[in-house]
């Protein structure tokens, strides 16, 4: 049994256009291991479907190997790759359930395919359906249900063939914040309990935070950076990682940037770190005060985080003792560039 259930190893995906060929991906490499729950988020257009369809094969890629379980995936029969692809399950946006067949029908749909007696199949969605809260409306059509109830519906189906990986994408983005929240913990909770290995492909940030613990941002087709969403929320190394991880909110940004662009630095609290009173000590031992410009707290995979961004003292060697006075306080902090233009970097996507 390899450790790494998907890899994709150089998988390049091209577009024959009537503007000329269009790269979707170029040389992706990503390696995710059984059981986790691995986010790649991105901005509109940055290739997130695509590769998620080229991780089941939907999308055949035009260079490079697909594997799962170690196995390539590329270059298999039709029927032996409809075989693997059955340990591979996915739920999308606009949960794509069959109209004319109720929700029980629906999770029985891909075990008649399979060939399951009837019987079996039906026994098997009651199960389903009580793991995803809804036996009460096993004979409830799609149109019958919120979009909430449709989405369980849709994890209950992609449960069905009793999948070692399932793929979302963007499974919440249809629906609202409480729904959504909803949604996640269920997914969570297969996670944790069934073992079952989730890709999420989302441009939100807080699916990230509360469903995954491993994150690959994706920009114009390339993974430009990748690691533990603690990792990347306290040291983002590229433009397109702070654009995400960074203060959210445009009117915040735009306040930060108006206020002070001199010696700018964002800090990162862990769980150790976050009920510490660090900056008030900092303040006092070094009798030079500080610019608060934003801070907030928040949870990532069950641990309490903190951000804060600050401005340190125009002084330029006080500013270095503060500086030093932080990492040996164990806080994580990030430089800012006085040509760092926070509403520059979320302007553009404010409203996606």
């Amino acid at each position: 049994m390899a450790d790494h259930i998907i890899s994709l190893q150089g998988v390049t995906k091209e577009f024959d256009t009537k503007g000329g060929k269009v790269v979707a991906l170029h040389d992706i490499n990503l390696d995710i291991k059984r059981g986790d729950s691995y986010g790649i988020i991105g901005l509109s257009g940055a290739g997130k479907s695509t590769l998620v369809r080229t991780i089941n094969l939907l999308e055949q890629p035009t260079e490079g190997k697909v594997l799962f379980d170690g196995k390539a995936l590329t270059g298999l029969a039709s029927k032996d790759l409809n075989l693997q692809r059955r340990k591979i399950s996915m739920i999308f946006q606009q949960f794509n359930l069959l109209m004319q067949r109720d929700a029980i029908g629906n999770i029985c749909f891909p075990l008649e395919i399979a060939g399951v007696p009837k019987a079996e199949a039906e026994a098997k969605a009651e199960e389903l359906l009580k793991v995803v809260d809804l036996e009460d409306r096993a004979h409830s059509y799609p149109s019958q249900l919120s979009g909430g109830q449709k989405q369980r519906v849709a994890i209950a189906r992609a449960l069905a063939s009793d999948p070692e990986v399932i793929l979302c994408d963007e499974a919440t983005s249809a629906l609202d914040p409480k729904t959504t929240r909803s949604i996640l913990a269920l997914l969570k909770k297969i996670n944790e309990e069934r073992g079952i290995t989730l890709v999420v492909i989302t441009h939100e940030m807080e699916v990230i935070k509360q469903l995954c613990n491993k994150v690959a941002v994706i920009e114009g087709g390339e993974i430009v950076e990748r690691g533990s969403v603690q990792e990347i929320f306290a040291n983002p190394k590229t433009k397109a990682a702070r654009r995400l991880f960074f203060p959210d909110g445009q009117n915040k940004e735009k306040q930060i940037t108006k206020t002070s662009t001199k010696r700018r630095v964002r800090l990162a609290y862990d769980e150790k770190t976050a009920h510490e009173p660090i900056i008030a000590n900092m303040i006092m031992e070094l009798g030079a005060p500080v610019n608060f410009l934003y801070a907030n707290l928040d949870v990532l995979g069950g641990e309490q985080i903190g951000q804060m961004v600050i401005c340190l003292a125009d002084d330029k060697e006080t500013a270095e003792k503060q500086k030093e006075y932080l990492a040996n306080a164990g806080v994580k902090f990030t430089e800012i560039p006085e040509d760092y233009d926070f509403s520059e970097e979320h302007g553009e996507e404010a409203g996606e």
